[in-house]
């Protein structure tokens, strides 16, 4: 049995995410330039080696890592992330990094909303509470019925919906297949997926921007490399609150290199919607340890 070490597995999830928030940046930067299904094919390319590297070194190679029971729902899982990759840069571009990350944020009270009629989990009151509340948050976000809102924001829950119902599948899967499976699948589906969508809009790269591209791709398996560590050392419950901080470290840089301002009812709205997803993964974690307690006995 591995020993956890919660503490280095939230300084893992804080460096993972500062560097996922460092990608987002650098994909708003391309997508003024370039079409997203070209950055989003070429950065699969690289991903895919990626995965194809971690699959190979694993125990048994790459063969046990591809055996799944459930294929095309691994398939299904691969494309639903490229489609939210698609979905979210393009929010970038028209919605902002600030804003769009303020929605985006809901995803996992989404998650949690539909575990119960689609994984069969129970959502007891005081998470439906919370769900609730982080709803309310993304309305203070919208404004609507307010001059100020925007119909680019839709893009962004879009975004939300998708990487929920990825989740969602992600834990289905989880059931049957290991981690080492899923994240196989998620990169050789992903890639076949995006290249079919980004080769269309081929076009030459300037000089310059190709060290952008390069910069966006180390920075995508340097995320996903420090995600894993983090999972491997610590409690996915213990950890998962500190993944809000990409909404920080985003702000930051939108406000610093974009020209992008943290508006007050954004602001709220954003408090409210981590509030209650940092409620919902207390709740998960207390159900988790209260069956852990029943499992094991006295």
């Amino acid at each position: 049995m591995k020993t956890q070490n919660n503490r280095t597995g939230i300084l893992l999830m804080l460096a993972a995410v500062f560097v996922f928030a460092a990608q987002d940046g650098v994909s708003r930067l391309l997508a003024d330039k370039y079409n997203v299904l070209l950055i989003v094919m070429i950065r699969y390319w690289f991903f895919a080696g990626f995965v194809a590297i971690i699959a190979s070194r694993s125990a048994g190679g790459i063969r046990p890592a591809a055996a799944t029971s459930l294929p095309w729902l691994q398939i299904a899982r691969g494309v639903l992330l490229v489609v939210e990759i698609w979905v979210t840069i393009y929010a970038f571009v028209k919605l902002g990094l600030i804003a769009t990350h303020a929605l985006f944020a809901s995803y996992p009270l989404m998650i949690a909303a539909l575990s119960g009629p689609v994984l069969g989990e129970k959502v007891g009151p005081r998470r439906w509470a919370a769900i609730f509340a982080g709803f309310v948050g993304i309305l203070v976000i919208l404004q609507p019925g307010f001059a100020v809102f925007s119909p680019n924001a839709l893009i962004a829950l879009a975004a939300a919906l998708l990487f929920a119902v990825y989740g969602l599948a992600t834990r289905y899967v989880g059931r049957v297949d290991s981690s080492a499976t899923s994240f196989f699948w998620t990169g050789i589906a992903g890639v076949v997926v995006a290249t079919l969508g980004g080769v269309f809009y081929w076009e030459p790269m300037a000089p310059g921007d190709w060290i952008w591209m390069g910069a966006l791709c180390i920075t995508g398996a340097l995320g996903h490399y420090l995600l894993i560590r983090c999972y491997e050392v610590a409690e996915a419950s213990a950890v998962q609150p500190f993944a809000y901080f990409q909404l920080v470290f985003v702000s930051i840089l939108a406000v610093a290199f974009f020209g992008e301002t943290i508006e007050l009812h954004v602001a709220l709205g954003a408090a409210i919607v981590v509030g209650a997803g940092v409620f919902t993964a207390w709740r998960e974690r207390q159900k988790g340890k209260r069956v852990t307690s029943v499992s094991t006995g006295p």
